[in-house]
């Protein structure tokens, strides 16, 4: 059930535009990734939706709640960059923003202990957040996102900073959280959106190109593949592929030839005849749809 509805969002910086006519709706309980390179307008997005920016047209509903009332108490919010008091422990820092939100001194206390367990931080309470990893702070931002109980947690980019391992701690967060709440989180790195989003929302120079889940994107391209991996030199084989008339495009990729067909099933039998007569040295044979990658540069470069 779509709970925020966006419709015909612009944005303008000094007439030029950031944010052209862009339109989505969130459901409950979803994961939804934000993607698309930088400067694409995903923190623009963000930063309307919570609040802290005014669009210069458009119209943001949750639940029925128009943008120009106050949504605080809806969303929490953790930017690229959070700022921390270093010299606090995590546990003051929680109380302190959960106070900020007008939670009791007791309830205050009681969620910040709650929440700093939920993100694995509950032995490193008492430390200085000084002290503290990126992807310890990052986890603790994202604990402060959560301190009041909000419907939408808006996370920017909240690995693009992060060593390997700070990175998975943050994504393994992310796919746990989604289980209790809704989350919309811009991320420039493709392989993060497809391990945790339900659904994508892809931006591109400011314009909403897909709004849906990966496996609709790859129907609205309907492009399938044939993959043929060979023992070597598959460039010897090329020409004799090119001349099947089901084969649209073969790219090469060391010991392995990425072929795009119209009719995968008639491609799939003219390929094995081909490789059988000849008898090619292949190694594997594998049909398999566009990955994500692909599919957002067939999709911008449009």
């Amino acid at each position: 059930m779509s709970f925020i509805h966006v419709q015909h969002l612009n944005k303008q910086f000094d007439g030029t535009a950031v944010i052209e006519d862009v339109s989505f709706q969130l459901e409950k309980g979803m994961c939804v990734s934000l993607l698309g390179p930088n400067g694409a307008g995903k923190t623009t997005t963000l930063r309307i939706l919570s609040g802290l920016m005014k669009p210069t047209s458009g119209i943001i509903t949750f639940e029925g709640k128009s943008n120009k009332e106050d949504i605080r108490s809806w969303i929490g919010y953790l930017p690229q960059y959070p700022v921390f008091h270093n010299w606090m422990s995590g546990r003051e820092f929680l109380i302190y923003v959960a106070r900020l939100a007008y939670l009791s001194k007791k309830e205050a206390a009681s969620r910040a202990d709650q929440l700093l367990q939920k993100v694995g931080l509950h032995d490193a309470k008492n430390r200085r957040i000084g002290k503290y990893s990126g992807g310890m702070k990052q986890r603790l931002g994202i604990a402060q996102a959560m301190i009041h109980r909000p419907k939408l947690i808006m996370l920017d980019e909240p690995v693009s900073s992060l060593d390997p391992n700070g990175r998975r701690e943050v994504l393994n967060l992310i796919d746990e959280l989604k289980k209790e709440t809704t989350i919309l989180f811009s991320t420039h790195i493709l392989s993060d959106a497809e391990e945790v989003s339900d659904r994508l929302l892809l931006l591109h120079n400011g314009t909403l190109h897909h709004s849906g889940t990966i496996e609709e994107l790859q129907a609205t391209q309907a492009v399938n593949r044939i993959i043929l991996r060979f023992d070597s030199q598959p460039e010897r084989y090329i020409e004799q592929l090119d001349s099947l008339p089901e084969v649209i495009h073969i790219e090469q990729n060391r010991e392995a030839l990425y072929i795009e067909a119209n009719k995968i099933e008639a491609a799939r039998s003219a390929i094995l005849h081909q490789a059988a007569q000849y008898q090619w040295p292949l190694t594997s044979f594998e049909i398999g749809r566009l990955s994500l990658e692909e599919l957002f540069m067939k999709v911008v470069n449009k």
